[in-house]
């Protein structure tokens, strides 16, 4: 095998898709999707030196892209001295082996990229046990042949080659029993990290403060924009998936309206399911949310098939019935900005352009927040006043000789409800 692999020097790759009439639209390799695979091997710490498209009316069953192209594959690797070759397409474990005999190097698909990089990401101990989750479970039925290559390239020790990040390196001489052992205690981890997160939300229920939650693709501009809404101080660098970990803040919208705006990990379209899986601690957040902000990134051309990649997954995920905003973000990159619907804002995260508009579309789309009043609540009444507790957000509280004085902010319905109770300032 070929190994020409040195500790600090980026990993060079060779990048193959294959494309074909039968495919569906999220399957399918084109140029953009390899520009974007190429874009995913940087931040990984590889560097693309050649691209491969096969076309086919159907993937190859030993191979993925057929015997010849893959022998030309090897001879291009061959020639830019790549040590890697990436296949933007998931691979079958058979053919992951084949392909390594053929190239004579170390074969990964984009599940395994993007793993890898998520291995990479994580820095909270729920992060590690969902990325740990998802490659177990990519792992599980791969093990006959896969990463056989690393006790050569490991075994002096040092910095670890793109794909073997993680588990992987860790578990070659461990049965399936092991490993899907494993699995069980990660859920079983998981399953208490979400249950913390459950009596997190009744807690958030009782100072019904409303959670906003970030949702895009990977490097729309997502946490730049949480930092100009909350000064949050999170890292925004112009690569993907540089948030995994969810960072939830304050943020007081109006003199009426305080709410929770939460950050969540990026989209991306071929998203491993194992991903989605593993970061269902996560993002079951997102079904829980009182509104979604959809950030666009509008100066990337393939915005719109983005925009649907965030739309597929938030339906997987069972949160699309909640209302959304969507934000077209990055205006300031834009020579031509898109056709902006009702509902939705234009902004620049990174200069603060549209941030008011966002704060007044926020507050519009919650639909409460409007009216902040002086009640006075006759002490014959505990009920009314019962009821403020449970549908507004009472801000102070006072006992006179006629009855109760509360400040409370709330909603159209409930101030209509509590209209015969209310007091000049």
């Amino acid at each position: 095998m070929t190994n020409t692999y040195e500790e600090g020097a980026p990993e060079k790759a060779i990048l193959v898709g294959l494309s074909c009439h039968g495919f569906a639209p999220d399957e399918d390799s084109d140029e953009r999707t390899l520009a974007e695979l190429a874009a995913l091997l940087e931040t990984a710490g590889g560097e693309c030196v050649g691209m491969a498209l096969q076309n086919r009316p159907a993937p190859d069953a030993r191979t993925f892209i057929g015997e010849g192209k893959a022998e030309e594959v090897r001879q291009l690797a061959e020639a830019n001295e790549a040590t890697l070759i990436v296949f933007d397409n998931d691979l079958s474990p058979s053919q992951l082996s084949n392909l390594e005999k053929i190239m004579g190097r170390t074969v990964l698909d984009r599940s395994a990229l993007i793993l890898d990089i998520f291995a990479q990401r994580a820095r909270t101990g729920e992060g590690k046990l969902q990325v740990e989750l998802a490659q177990y479970q990519y792992l599980l039925p791969r093990l006959t042949g896969m990463w056989t290559h690393l006790v050569r390239q490991t075994a002096g020790g040092g910095k670890s080659p793109i794909g073997t990040r993680g588990p992987g390196e860790t578990q070659l001489e461990t049965d399936r029993r092991h490993i899907r052992r494993r699995i069980d205690k990660l859920k079983h981890d998981l399953e208490q990290v979400r249950q913390v997160r459950a009596v997190q939300r009744r807690q958030r229920k009782k100072t019904e403060l409303p959670l906003v939650a970030i949702v895009g693709y990977t490097n729309a501009g997502k946490s730049t924009l949480l930092n100009l809404l909350t000064d949050a101080g999170i890292p925004a660098n112009d690569r993907l998936f540089d948030t995994l970990d969810p960072t939830t803040r304050k943020k007081r919208i109006s003199d009426t309206q305080e709410i929770l705006l939460s950050d969540t990990v990026g989209f991306i379209r071929k998203l491993p399911h194992h991903l989605v899986s593993a970061f269902k601690a996560t993002l079951e957040e997102l079904r829980y949310a009182d509104l979604l902000l959809h950030v666009v990134d509008v100066s990337d051309p393939d915005w719109q098939l983005h925009a649907q990649t965030v739309d597929k997954v938030i339906r997987q995920l069972g949160a699309e019935q909640i209302p959304r905003v969507i934000v077209y973000n990055k205006i300031d990159r834009c020579d031509e900005l898109p056709y902006a619907e009702a509902g939705s804002v234009m902004l620049s995260a990174k200069t603060g352009q549209g941030e008011a508009e966002l704060l007044q579309a926020i507050e519009k789309a919650l639909g409460r927040g409007k009216h902040q009043m002086r009640l006075l609540i006759p002490y014959s009444d505990g009920a009314a006043l019962d009821m403020l507790h449970r549908e507004a957000q009472v801000l102070s509280v006072e006992y006179v000789e006629n009855g109760t004085l509360v400040e409370a902010i709330m909603d159209d319905k409930t101030c209509g409800r509590m209209q015969e109770y209310a007091v000049e300032e």
